[in-house]
Order: C-alpha cells, then sequence, then structure tokens
C-alpha cells in the first residue's frame, strides 16, 4: 500500500472512530440529562404534592362541591388526616420520574439533532431558535405523552379517590383504606379494559403546548442572560417559574378536562374532548374549567422553579461523576 493510501486510510479510521466517539459522547450526555430531569421532578413533586391533591380535586369536583383552597385542604385533614393530602404520591412520583426522563432524553436529542444541523449549515450561533425549541419540545412531549398517560390516569384515580363512596366527601365521614398503585391500576384494567388507561390522551397531546411554550420562555431567556453571564441555578429557578406560569395559566382549561376525563368510570358516559369542554361548560359556566388554578399555578411555578434549580444541580454531578470514572480508567 502506498503511503497516500495508507495515510488516506488512518484518517478515514481516525474520522470514523471520533464520529463514533462523538455519538457515544451526545447519548451519554442525553441520559445525563434525562437523568437529571427525572431526580429533579421526583423531588420538586415531592415538595409541592399536597398543592397538586387539592389542585385534581377540585377540578374533578363540580361547581357546587369546590370550596376555597384552605377550606378544602382543611376538609381532606379532617377526613384523611394530613396523608391525605398526598394520596397518589407514590404513582405520582414514579409518573414524574418516567415523565421527566422520557422528555428531557427526547429534548435534548432533538436539540443535537437541531445544533449539529446549524453547524453543518454555517450558522453564526448553533443556539436554539424559537421554532426550534417548540419543534423538540412537541416531539418531546408527545412521545412522553403516548409512554407515559396510564400512569398519570392511575395516579389521578388515586389522588381524586373517585372510587369512594360521595359520601367520603360529607364533613366528618370517615374516610376507607386508600388504594394501592397497582390495586387501582388492576382494578382500571378488570372494571374498565386496558385502553380506559388512554383515557384524556387528546387532551393531554393537546397540553404537550404547556411544555412548548415553558420551555421555550425558559431557553430564550436563558439565552439572553447568557450573552452577559453565566447562568446560575438561581438563575434557572426563576426562568423556570416564570415559564411555567406563563404556560399553565394559558393552557388551565385542557388540564382540568384530561383529568374529567381520568375519573370516567365505566359506567358513566364516554366522552370525548369536545363533549367534556361542552359538558362542563353547559353545567358549570367558563368558571368550571378554572377550578382549582389557584393551586395549580402556585405548584406548577413551584415545581417547575425547583426542577430547572434541581436539574442544573444534579446534571453537573452527573458530568462530574462521569469524567471522575473516566479518569480512572
Amino acid at each position: 500500500m502506498s503511503l497516500a493510501s495508507k495515510t488516506a486510510a488512518e484518517k478515514l479510521g481516525e474520522s470514523a472512530q471520533g464520529s463514533s466517539n462523538s455519538t457515544a459522547a451526545q447519548q451519554s450526555d442525553n441520559v445525563a440529562h434525562a437523568l437529571a430531569g427525572a431526580g429533579g421532578g421526583l423531588f420538586s413533586m415531592a415538595l409541592t404534592y399536597p398543592l397538586i391533591t387539592l389542585s385534581t380535586r377540585a377540578q374533578v369536583e363540580s361547581k357546587r362541591a369546590q370550596s376555597s383552597t384552605l377550606d378544602a385542604a382543611r376538609r381532606i385533614v379532617q377526613r384523611e388526616g394530613f396523608i391525605g393530602l398526598y394520596a397518589g404520591l407514590e404513582s405520582a412520583l414514579f409518573g414524574i420520574s418516567v415523565t421527566n426522563f422520557v422528555y428531557y432524553y427526547w429534548y435534548e436529542w432533538t436539540r443535537a439533532f437541531f445544533e449539529k444541523a446549524a453547524v453543518k449549515a454555517g450558522r453564526a450561533s448553533k443556539k436554539l431558535t424559537t421554532v426550534e425549541s417548540m419543534i423538540a419540545g412537541a416531539i418531546a412531549g408527545s412521545a412522553t405523552v403516548m409512554l407515559t398517560n396510564p400512569i398519570w390516569v392511575v395516579n389521578t384515580r388515586m389522588t381524586a379517590r373517585k372510587s369512594e363512596s360521595n359520601d367520603q366527601f360529607l364533613p366528618g365521614a370517615k374516610s376507607t383504606k386508600a388504594p394501592s398503585t397497582i390495586g387501582t391500576l388492576l382494578s382500571i384494567i378488570r372494571d374498565e379494559g386496558p385502553t380506559r388507561l388512554f383515557a384524556g390522551v387528546m387532551p393531554a397531546l393537546i397540553l404537550v403546548i404547556n411544555p412548548i411554550l415553558q420551555y421555550t420562555v425558559f431557553e430564550q431567556l436563558k439565552n439572553i442572560l447568557e450573552k452577559r453571564r453565566r447562568v446560575t441555578p438561581t438563575d434557572a429557578f426563576y426562568l423556570g417559574a416564570l415559564g411555567k406560569l406563563m404556560a399553565t395559566s394559558i393552557t388551565y382549561p385542557y388540564i382540568t378536562v384530561k383529568s374529567r376525563m381520568h375519573i370516567a368510570g365505566r359506567d358513566e358516559p364516554k366522552e370525548d374532548m369536545l363533549a367534556t369542554f361542552r359538558r362542563v361548560i353547559k353545567e358549570e359556566g367558563w368558571a368550571g374549567l378554572y377550578g382549582g388554578i389557584g393551586p395549580k399555578v402556585t405548584q406548577s411555578v413551584i415545581t417547575a422553579a425547583f426542577l430547572f434549580a434541581f436539574k442544573d444541580y444534579l446534571y453537573a454531578l452527573t458530568v462530574n461523576a462521569r469524567r471522575k470514572i473516566a479518569l480512572k480508567k
């Protein structure tokens, strides 16, 4: 083999190896982001779960049964004890961990794709544009909804305690033992069929716009701030809170409709998304679509803020641990 041929072959081999290393590094980075997102979601969900319980119950109760947030909290504690504020916590923690892992993995995978395309196109900056951020969020959100909807159906049932007698909602009534996650899952499959685990998929897919709005606001504000200085976890906390506040306020009616569809039992009419919208508006007025918005917005903003702060911190820990392991090899 000539010297020129050997040199060309060596360069080709180095290029292939470099490409392989780059792909492996990107894959590792995607997993690091996914693990950080799952951990951040778990911590933030655990901190704010009582607010989720209050908002979910307000979403699924009729307008006549709704009361102020403090009154609702007092009734739950009186009837079920403080543990009632954490109904369905185990399924929620599992659900948020899976949801955030899947979401962040696909989001970072799509982000990496757009960044490589920007480099190949010779764009001055490889930072995601607003449209690219929205596309990345749509892909990640859609994949997450299809994979995790059954978990959230089970969680909504447990949080709302719909399976209990309506007498349980009367003042002073005693609560029966809360169903387990597995028990609720098996009960739904046995009594209503596996397809019921995908109730509310349509509003959930539309709600993909929620994280799209959230992360688009977050990314664009972060990009602006990065031009001036390094973004700290505290900055991420406030940017995440602002993004979630805007997203949840805009999309809240779909959250209510999704919750109503999640709790519809086998003896209740099977309504599609539009029918549920019409029924709520007819029976309760437009205000019925915003039941529990106070605790929900508060919970969403606090959760998102802690999520971004925790995620950045956990991502840094994951990357540092990976580097230490690599140095030991």
